[in-house]
């Protein structure tokens, strides 16, 4: 017995279905050092997970008093983490279980992400997820990103699909607070466990506490399944 089809299924991108954290810690680091800032930590990115590259560069510059307009320090990012995502970039292996077992069924599926549509398009490629969903929407083509739910809206409007029957999958808690405020049922995956008591995990349907290590995609399948019953 397949998925209902008035489903659909929306994912976030990084820390979702990619591991490209890593891969944004780096290009982050590696800009804050051209402007002098040598103690950028992983802790201190981590801060930032599930919030918009534009946003995070807005708090960073005032953070370490950067002089440098945000669009030239997002541009720099930008190149920064193409050049790494294009080397390298992981798929998590169950969700990419979970997006051939959701293709397989016809459901229909997107992509918003806080990232900007050349890294979208660049990671989707570049790790074949691109032949299964083919629907992404960046914070950049929205008013304001997450936690304010216009991406998952847009992604929605996009699919042909009202904001209920919708299914967002997030890894952190402002992704999760959009989904909430854009009326959508959501699967929570946190990137870092340590955040699973997050209120806004709080209203997912579905919650991996333990994160990725924890996610399979029998368990959301049969979840999504029993949802649209």
């Amino acid at each position: 017995m397949g998925i209902v089809r008035t489903a659909s299924v929306i994912f976030d991108l990084d820390g979702t279905l990619v591991d490209s954290e890593p891969n944004y810690y780096e290009a982050g680091r590696r800009l804050l050092a051209q402007h002098g800032v040598r103690d950028f930590s992983w802790e201190h990115h981590t801060r930032f997970i599930g919030i918009g590259t534009r946003e995070t560069l807005e708090i960073l510059r005032g953070e370490y008093g950067i002089e440098a307009p945000v669009d030239e320090l997002l541009a720099g990012k930008n190149r920064n983490y193409l050049e790494l995502a294009r080397a390298s970039t992981d798929v998590f292996p169950e969700m990419r279980k979970f997006v051939e077992l959701l293709h397989t069924e016809e459901v229909p599926m997107a992509v918003a992400s806080g990232s900007s549509r050349a890294a979208i398009e660049a990671v989707l490629a570049g790790t074949g997820l691109d032949a299964f969903i083919t629907t992404a929407v960046s914070a950049e083509e929205v008013a304001r990103g997450k936690p304010e739910p216009d991406v998952f809206v847009e992604a929605a409007r996009r699919l042909g699909a009202a904001p209920a029957d919708c299914v967002v999958l997030e890894d952190a808690a402002p992704g999760a607070a959009a989904a909430h405020a854009a009326d959508m049922r959501c699967i929570a995956v946190p990137y870092v466990p340590e955040t699973a008591d997050d209120p806004a995990f709080g209203a997912a349907g579905l919650l991996f506490a333990g994160g990725q290590g924890e996610f399979t995609a029998r368990a959301a399948y049969d979840w999504l399944r029993s949802a649209q019953a």
